[in-house]
């Protein structure tokens, strides 16, 4: 007898695939020809008739394929062609990446948003006298309400141009500009005047107000550097003071000089935009800018307490946090660029992204990672202005980490009102702002406690609304 049967797996060169399009073995006869000379069309295609139009573009006749190539058609040949070349669908070109930025550029921004902090120094002169409310000089309530108005102001009407910008070309948004500088400008020195104060801390807080109106336009329009040459001499003053206090002729006559030089550029520079041809653009509501002024307001607040909050809760034993205020100012060059990090590697992300939950999880991971590089370049900053610029409370562990998360703060607002999220970031903001405000209404005893807690809870209010709303395929349009 014998054995058990085995069942033997049958060869697979053997039995033929009855479900498989035939595939010819490669040759040279004209149609192989053909095959390799028409390789990459016929690879990427999805069906013959792909590869027929593609037959019948070339100018190829019913008469030349049969004699040719032996088959009755254009389709025909096309299927040979599809099933003798593997399918191979390429993948596509990488997308141009629109979120670019020179670093140039932001070392640029850097140097104007810092160098008028220089203008402070040289303006201390005109800030000695009395002790007003809180253990501030005379005038110092004055400069205040001038700064937050400017700032809040200058905000919205920054947003309300740059969509003119976007919308109607630079004469639309000089034309916004042409009225909207000159309105905050007036409004910041009506703040600055409502509040007593001596005639040299008066007249310093509406050269602030009428330099930042000024500076909001070349920022705007796109002229930084010529910014940059006209706070040369504010500058120059800046390095002296770190030497030897200079005359307070000098010092005066170098504020004018900056005052004058900015204005002045300004005002031409807005000249020759309104002048340019352009579209006219869509009509907008102030409301449309509005969060972003109170989200100015709001970061105005914050940054005030963050400098002069122990000054206000102790009196004139306390320093004012000067140091603190040029790192974060310094800080916002490298704020900018990783926004445009940000937005470039969320298009990677969302390029990869396969599942629903594949987006959030990487834009979480994005958000980490930028926050953490501005975090880190800001604690560099306050080191190094503190080493650079003496003067101001020491930055202990505590103060450096209240620091740390108002920057968290204000990196993550405007991350959101980079994809046009304004409302979320105007209201936290706005909110922690009240809160560090009543804190030091109520004496409490540490300010810079008051505004870790207060920050690091906004900041992760702020984060989480990120990942949320930047987790949806929608935002990335």
């Amino acid at each position: 007898m014998s054995g058990p049967l085995r069942l033997v797996p049958p060869d697979p060169e053997a039995v033929p695939d009855l479900t498989a399009v035939p595939r010819p073995r490669p040759g040279n006869g004209p149609i192989d020809e053909l095959a390799r000379e028409l390789h990459d069309v016929c690879a990427a295609a999805v069906h013959p008739d792909e590869i027929a139009a593609v037959l019948e573009a070339d100018g190829l006749t019913s008469e030349q394929i049969a004699g040719r190539y032996g088959r009755r058609d254009a389709f025909e040949l096309a299927a040979d062609l599809f099933a003798r070349v593997p399918r191979a669908h390429p993948e596509p070109p990488p997308a141009p990446d629109p979120w670019q930025v020179k670093p140039a550029l932001v070392l640029l921004r850097s140097l104007v948003f810092t160098l008028p902090g220089f203008g402070y120094a040289l303006g201390a002169p005109l800030l000695t006298g009395g002790r007003g409310a809180g253990g501030l000089p005379d005038g110092t309530a004055g400069l205040v309400a001038a700064a937050l108005t400017a700032w809040a102001w200058n905000q919205a009407l920054a947003h309300r141009a740059y969509l003119r910008l976007a919308a109607g070309g630079r004469a639309a948004a000089g034309r916004c500009l042409r009225t909207g500088a000159p309105l905050g400008a007036l409004l910041a020195t009506a703040a600055a005047l409502a509040f007593h104060g001596p005639a040299g801390a008066a007249s310093f807080a509406v050269g602030q107000a009428l330099y930042l109106s000024a500076a909001t336009v070349l920022l705007v329009l796109g002229r930084e550097r010529l910014l940059l040459y006209t706070l040369l001499p504010v500058a120059a003053g800046g390095a002296a003071v770190l030497v030897a206090e200079p005359p307070r002729a000098l010092a005066v006559g170098l504020l004018i000089a900056t005052l004058a030089g900015v204005i002045g550029t300004a005002a031409y520079q807005n000249v020759l935009a309104v002048r340019e041809e352009g579209t006219p653009p869509p009509a907008l509501t102030p409301l449309a800018s509005a969060p972003y002024g109170l989200f100015g307001l709001g970061c105005g607040v914050l940054t005030g307490v963050a400098a002069l909050g122990d000054v206000l809760r102790h009196g004139s034993h306390a320093d004012p946090a000067g140091p603190a205020v040029i790192a974060l100012t310094l800080s916002m060059g490298a704020a900018e660029w990783l926004l445009y990090r940000f937005r470039s590697r969320a298009l990677k992300v969302l390029a990869r992204a396969t599942t629903l939950r594949g987006l959030p999880a990487g834009v979480a991971r994005v958000l980490g990672l930028c926050l953490a590089a501005y975090l880190t370049a800001l604690a560099a900053l306050v080191l190094a202005a503190d080493a650079v610029w003496p003067g101001g409370p020491p930055p202990t562990p505590l103060r450096t980490a209240a620091l740390l998360a108002l920057g968290a703060v204000l990196w993550t607002g405007l991350l959101l009102q980079a994809y046009g999220i304004a409302w979320a970031p105007a209201l936290l903001c706005l909110a922690a702002g009240a809160a560090e405000a009543a804190a030091l209404a109520a004496r409490l005893p540490s300010p810079a406690a008051v505004q870790l807690t207060v920050c690091a809870c906004t900041s992760a209010a702020l984060a989480a609304t990120a990942i949320g709303r930047l987790g949806r395929i929608t935002a990335h349009r």
